[in-house]
């Protein structure tokens, strides 16, 4: 491309600022229709000639001093309208390496023009929910949620990172909750390589079934991809893994014991110290293939407590390690095939008399589905269709943490120490840009042992995102 047309290119975008510029340099004569442009460039400093006071526009312009135009377009962002800024973001994203290299110069420029970030999302959400025993009858919620995320850019390898979440309940409350569930700072040295640290979000399986990156995870982490193998490696605290399970008030109505009393459990949430390894093969376009192993550094805390904490009902081992195998595959037809193993090795008993006994026999949990289409917010009309099948044993959740919206029926297995299977479908659609609407119905619901069956529930949600 030739300077002069870049010039008048880059003109443009500064269009309403005002300039008041005399001729400066001496190959560029008023005549020449470029000239205006030149010379208000040059008088708002985006634009430099050669020390002999020419500007040859002629000749053909480089990526580096094309880099160096937009690094000083970038310093008068502020005075640009929203159209002439979305094309400075787009002339700054190709020439991202070019303005790399120019290093504290664009560092500078950064300060000047900002280095937080905020994204953010919202939603809506009715749920038709299971109470403790099972039933959905007149438990249902509606709620709101909105998650603002911030990144402060240090510099060309560090940020730091956060999220702000407010949780409102439009049925029953008045107030909200504004909590931050996230903090960390992520050093990522060069495109294959990341290091986190703090408080974030981790993956272990494919689904999110066993655990999503919703949850809390406090510690580090290490992880690096060259897009066809990723290795990632942690140690902290799985704090949304803590758990406890008690006898209910139907199980103790008719004696003196008090629900509560007895309850096998991790000691504290600092009890869910751990360190896990997950490694994932691309095996091919669109087919992932991943595994995990996950092993405390705790033993939890397999005893009774409160007031009978001193009776001796468990035998058994009283550390958990879990493994776990999944897939997503593109199938291609716009269907995609995913689905996770997972197995907890832990095995023990405990035996309550006349309230029954609890084992655990190296608990294991599946899930497999099938999706046709695929949600994209930056395209309205796309929508997608879903169905899972999930089966959990007894136990199986003793480390697992889902934020999706089957847990009604992974709880309900959790606290009646019951096998649990059942069946999920979705639908997604995207109704304008960033904007969609989802739903969900957990249905066919089957407990094991003298456990009632589950009720069906679903959910209807409207989501933004900013």
């Amino acid at each position: 491309m030739k300077k002069i047309l870049a010039i008048a290119a880059a003109a443009a975008l500064t269009a309403g600022i005002s300039a008041f510029a005399a001729n400066p340099f001496s190959d560029v004569s008023t005549d020449d229709w470029a000239y205006q442009a030149v010379s208000d460039l040059s008088d708002q400093g985006v634009v430099e000639g050669y020390p002999d006071g020419t500007f040859k526009g002629e000749r053909n312009i480089t990526r580096y001093e094309l880099a160096q135009i937009i690094a000083r377009l970038m310093a008068k962002e502020d005075q640009l309208n929203a159209e002439q800024r979305a094309t400075l973001d787009k002339l700054a994203g190709e020439y991202a390496d070019e303005l790399a290299n120019l290093g504290v110069r664009v560092s500078n420029l950064e300060k000047k023009v900002g280095n937080i970030y905020w994204s953010g999302d919202a939603r809506m959400q009715y749920q038709h929910n299971l109470n403790d025993e099972g039933k959905a009858k007149d438990n249902d919620t509606w709620n709101g949620r909105m998650r603002i995320n911030v990144k402060g850019q240090v510099n060309d390898q560090v940020t730091v990172n956060g999220r702000f979440v407010n949780e409102m309940d439009f049925k029953d409350s008045d107030s909200s909750d504004t909590t931050m569930d996230r903090i960390y700072s992520q050093w990522t040295p060069n495109d294959k390589t990341t290091v986190n640290i703090g408080r974030f979000g981790v993956a272990l399986d494919q689904t999110g079934t066993f655990w999503d990156e919703d949850g809390i995870f406090d510690g580090v982490n290490a992880a690096w991809d060259n897009g066809k193998i990723g290795v990632e490696a942690g140690y902290g605290r799985f704090k949304s893994g803590y758990k406890t399970f008690t006898l209910s008030d139907e199980d103790v109505k008719d004696t003196d014991v008090k629900a509560g009393d007895y309850g096998v459990a991790w000691k504290d949430q600092a009890s869910t110290e751990a360190w896990y390894a997950k490694l994932t093969g691309h095996i091919a376009d669109g087919a992932d293939v991943s595994a995990f192993y996950m092993e405390p550094t705790h033993n939890f805390n397999a005893e009774l407590y409160n007031g009978l904490k001193n009776l001796d009902v468990y035998s058994g081992d009283k550390n958990a390690k879990v493994w776990g195998i999944g897939t997503t595959v593109d199938l291609g037809g716009n269907f995609t095939l995913d689905g996770d193993y997972v197995k907890t090795l832990w095995s023990g008993k405990i035996d309550l008399g006349d309230f029954g006994s609890y084992k655990a026999d190296d608990p294991a949990l599946w899930t497999a589905g099938l999706t046709y289409g695929a949600v994209d917010t930056d395209k309205p009309g796309t929508w997608q269709l879903g169905v899972h099948y999930v089966k959990a044993d007894a136990g199986a959740m003793l480390l697992g943490n889902s934020a999706l919206d089957l847990t009604d029926q992974l709880d309900y297995g959790w606290d009646n120490w019951s096998d649990v299977h059942f069946w999920v479908a979705r639908a997604g659609v995207a109704l304008q840009k960033n904007v969609e609407l989802d739903a969900y119905y957990n249905f066919a619901a089957k407990a094991s042992g003298s456990t009632e069956d589950p009720d069906d529930t679903w959910g209807i949600e409207l989501n933004y995102a900013f």
